[in-house]
């Protein structure tokens, strides 16, 4: 396994795009800002630089490199396998009711014997990540182990993009299969969050809205934890996400950022499907507390030592919000990660609107994840 990466301040240079070809790589990720990935153009000059490759991006709330964290950048991670098996499957989503059905769809284009890992890369405003995540679990052989994100938009929450061979557009879900036994995927997610005040029963949602908590609007409830921060809402949401609890007040090991309100419905708007009859409990965080559960997130992955001495690629999908907490200091909980990993491994990623990741408590049941770090590690097992 071989791999190369460039990252590029304004367009890419053609030089540069030759040099990341010389690996003749059959996988290039493409992570930048809005205004990176959408300069006319793009695709045309990423097509002609890897006629071999596919190609597989999104936007970003900040890009994941080598270098740390970027903002307004484009990162172009260049792939070479020696054993490659892997296929990219493209949907359009006509809108949130969507959702589970662009999963399904994705899921049958993937279908192949030997399939073992599904990474998607969806547009993050008009979609339901769980719903799509429902989607692709209902159509997957079983064992097949999904992960990846919804992409951002800096924190605008209004429109995302994704890349493939054949688009760069709002509408379209991205995913890719692997089917090689010697590509080995490993993943790992933690968040670092902390929870105060007491738990509020959720007595009425449908979906990802929350209408009431405790028999009370949901949103007079959340703005009396908020105080001064209320004023700032829905942008203050992502500092005070909520952790879901069970019927008997037991963690289910997700969390829900706040997305939107409803003066008028009194109700939140969250990013993810809501524990029916569960609890709520706000949620709150340091930089220190997001940087050690970064490095839980890399140590959940369990690399063994041939692994940790191999070639290696760490997607990082980490959250916005907690970018927005960290501020300056967001670079801390990527080096996090490569500390862990070592020198064998490079990192690419980006800042999402929604994480998709294996649960925190372990097996290959998926779920859409916000406020988190997930890692998905990719190496290629040496033939027996």
């Amino acid at each position: 396994m071989q791999i190369d990466q460039a990252t590029f301040a304004q367009a890419p240079a053609d030089d540069e795009l030759a040099r990341l070809n010389q690996i003749q790589p059959q996988l290039v990720l493409v992570f930048g800002a809005v205004s990176a990935l959408t300069r006319p153009g793009l695709l045309s000059q990423l097509t002609r630089a890897f006629p071999g490759a596919e190609l597989a991006g999104c936007t970003t709330a900040g890009e994941i490199s080598d270098d740390g964290v970027t903002d307004e950048q484009l990162v172009v991670t260049a792939l070479h396998f020696e054993h490659p098996g892997l296929r990219v499957a493209c949907t359009d989503i006509a809108g949130m009711a969507d959702s589970s059905a662009a999963g399904i769809r994705l899921a049958e284009q993937l279908r192949a014997p030997g399939l073992h890992d599904v990474l998607v890369l969806s547009q993050g405003v008009n979609v339901n990540g769980s719903a799509l995540i429902e989607g692709f679990t209902q159509a997957l052989p079983p064992g097949v182990v999904l992960s990846g994100g919804l992409a951002g938009d800096g924190g605008a929450f209004t429109r995302t993009y994704t890349l493939s061979r054949h688009a760069v557009s709002d509408t379209q879900i991205v995913a890719i299969g692997f089917t090689s036994p010697q590509l080995q995927l490993r993943h790992g997610s933690f968040h670092g969050w902390q929870p105060f005040g007491p738990a509020r029963k959720v007595t009425r949602s449908e979906g990802n809205v929350l209408f009431e908590l405790d028999g009370a609007p949901a949103l007079e409830v959340y703005k009396k934890y908020l105080g001064e921060y209320a004023k700032d809402l829905p942008g203050s949401g992502l500092l005070f996400p909520f952790e879901m609890l069970g019927q008997d007040h037991s963690a289910v090991g997700l969390i829900r950022t706040i997305l939107g309100v409803d003066e008028s419905a009194g109700s939140l708007t969250l990013a993810g499907d809501i524990v029916q009859d569960g609890y709520l409990k706000l949620m709150h965080a340091t930089t220190d507390s997001l940087v050690d559960g970064a490095h839980d997130a890399a140590h959940a992955v369990g690399l063994d030592d041939a692994s940790r001495g191999s070639t290696g690629l760490a997607l990082l999908v980490s959250c916005i919000g907690r970018k927005l907490v960290m501020g300056p200091r967001v670079d801390e909980e990527v080096d996090a990660v490569v500390e862990v990993f070592g020198r064998h491994t490079h990192v690419t990623g980006f800042y999402s609107n929604g994480e998709i990741s294996p649960a925190l408590s372990g097996g290959l049941a998926c779920h859409l994840h916000n406020q988190t770090m997930t890692v998905t590690h990719l190496t290629e097992l040496a033939l027996p």
